[in-house]
């Protein structure tokens, strides 16, 4: 006991009793000489100055702690389903990540690895021939469209010509005060056709310009729905990179359907005791397993060569899983438990095919 009380006391560290103060630093709530820590904020009671090895100290206990909670929340999500829920709902936040945090973190690092992973893979025998076999049909249409414009180009530029004009003519363009007169979904509707005809005819990318011609009102909004024909088209000319695009939204877009999904949870167990956020807890440590679990598979099926374990997660591991959670979380018979597993699953299948056609919309209207 002495030496410990040398140790605590005078040991010259920033724990040391003759660095401590009567008031924390950080909140200002006031102090005993005895307390190591300020039952407020949590902060050191010490006024030593800052020192290189304080410094490193820190920054090492900093790393031990953050390494404790990581491996607790990794060890639980992957080997006790809905145990990780139950002790955080408990009281012991501490001692795991934060459910919402964690989730975006491994979702995000889960698509970034896998867009890595994409772009440094080799290229097949398959996709090179593929490749080869469009290059030579390329190189034959290019060759023989050369042979058709030398031939004939002054008459297909006088055509072009006279059907632009022609197609001009044939436009009827629509003002804005007639668009006024009309219902409400019938005016934004016939605007958008409007303006998507007018752009078919003219291939003119620019709202200003397009308003201007169509003697439109230069809005935001006039300026926004013409410019989604640009967009269209350029989903039309690369589909892979607006997949590509939505695919990267995916962590988001869970993210805020979540809460929608948890008000079934919440109907469903409500003679519980549990609060409508601790269901978007479980909810939240259900997909960062799914995430965790893809992360783990993405390096086997890379090298095998196939999606066999990801496909084994969505049909397996992930159901099996998801009612181990229920089961542990929520603490019900195996039958209770089986058929709102059967349940929840549906509304989920639902709610997400919904879900993603307006996710899939808003992405399209902000790309």
């Amino acid at each position: 006991m002495a030496m410990k009380r040398n140790k605590d006391g005078n040991s010259g560290g920033r724990k040391s009793l003759q660095y401590r103060d009567t008031k924390c630093l950080n909140c200002g709530q006031p102090l005993d000489k005895s307390d190591v820590y300020c039952p407020h904020c949590s902060q050191l009671n010490s006024n030593k100055h800052l020192s290189v090895k304080d410094f490193f100290a820190e920054f090492l206990n900093s790393i031990v702690v953050y390494d404790s909670r990581l491996r607790n929340t990794l060890k639980d999500l992957l080997f006790r389903p809905g145990v990780i829920t139950r002790n955080y709902v408990k009281g012991q936040r501490l001692k795991y990540a934060n459910p919402f945090r964690f989730f975006l973190s491994v979702s995000i690092i889960y698509f970034l690895l896998n867009s890595l992973i994409q772009v440094f893979q080799p290229i097949t025998e398959t996709d090179q021939l593929d490749l080869n076999n469009n290059d030579s049909e390329v190189i034959a249409l290019d060759s023989l469209k050369q042979d058709f414009l030398s031939s004939r180009s002054k008459d297909i530029i006088i055509s072009d010509s006279l059907k632009k004009e022609e197609s001009k003519k044939a436009f009827e363009p629509i003002s804005e005060e007639t668009l006024d007169t009309m219902s409400f979904i019938n005016s934004y509707s016939k605007r958008f056709s409007l303006y998507n005809e007018y752009y078919e005819k003219t291939k003119i990318k620019s709202p200003l310009a397009a308003l201007d011609s169509l003697h439109h009102q230069n809005t935001a909004f006039n300026r926004w729905v013409y410019s989604k024909n640009v967009t269209l088209e350029k989903i039309e000319e690369k589909p892979s990179e607006f997949i590509n695009y939505v695919i990267s939204k995916i962590p988001f877009f869970l993210f805020f359907f979540t809460p929608f999904y948890a008000l079934f949870f919440w109907l469903i167990y409500s003679w519980q005791k549990y609060t409508y956020m601790e269901h978007t807890v479980f909810i939240f440590h259900i997909f960062s397993f799914i995430f965790l679990a893809m992360l783990l598979f993405l390096i086997p099926d890379l090298i095998i060569g196939t999606q066999f374990l990801v496909v084994c997660l969505f049909i397996l591991i992930g159901p099996i899983y998801f009612y181990k959670a229920l089961r542990n979380f929520y603490g019900q018979s195996r039958p209770v438990t089986l058929i709102k597993f059967v349940f929840l699953n549906t509304v989920f299948v639902i709610g997400l095919s919904f879900a993603a056609i307006i996710f899939v919309a808003a992405s399209a209207a902000v790309y």
